[in-house]
């Protein structure tokens, strides 16, 4: 059974910086989509960033764009989300998740995913 695990989350001044992780484990291959989804309280979710592990392509948000970069690490099948320059409007629980592939393209639609993790929680300071 494929599964998700965020960790990473913490409390952090504006303009600091985190790392998100999101541990892999179950899938039967390596070629899936992995999306980081954010949702802030009394907000829907959101997608902010997505990576194709079978070509590596990838696409942000315009709101994190320039701030946020997903990478992988294969050997230790985990995804990683690192954060810089957080702003208050960054303060929500992360979600990675994952749709099977192959795929050359990925997407930020949480209805393309059927694998989700539980969440971690980034919280802002401003």
């Amino acid at each position: 059974e494929a599964q998700l695990v965020e960790s990473g989350g913490a409390l952090v001044q504006a303009g600091g910086s985190l790392r998100l992780s999101c541990a892999t484990s179950g899938f039967t291959n390596g070629e899936y989509a992995i999306g980081w989804f954010r949702q802030a309280p009394g907000k829907e979710r959101e997608g902010v960033s997505c990576l194709s592990m079978t070509d590596g392509s990838t696409y942000y948000t315009d709101s994190v764009k320039g701030r946020f970069t997903i990478s992988t690490d294969n050997a230790n099948k985990t995804v990683y989300l690192e954060m810089n320059n957080l702003n208050a409007d960054d303060t929500a629980i992360y979600y990675c998740a994952a749709a099977e592939g192959p795929y050359y393209y990925c997407s930020v639609s949480d209805r393309w995913y059927d694998v989700w993790g539980k969440g971690t929680l980034v919280t802002v300071s401003s």
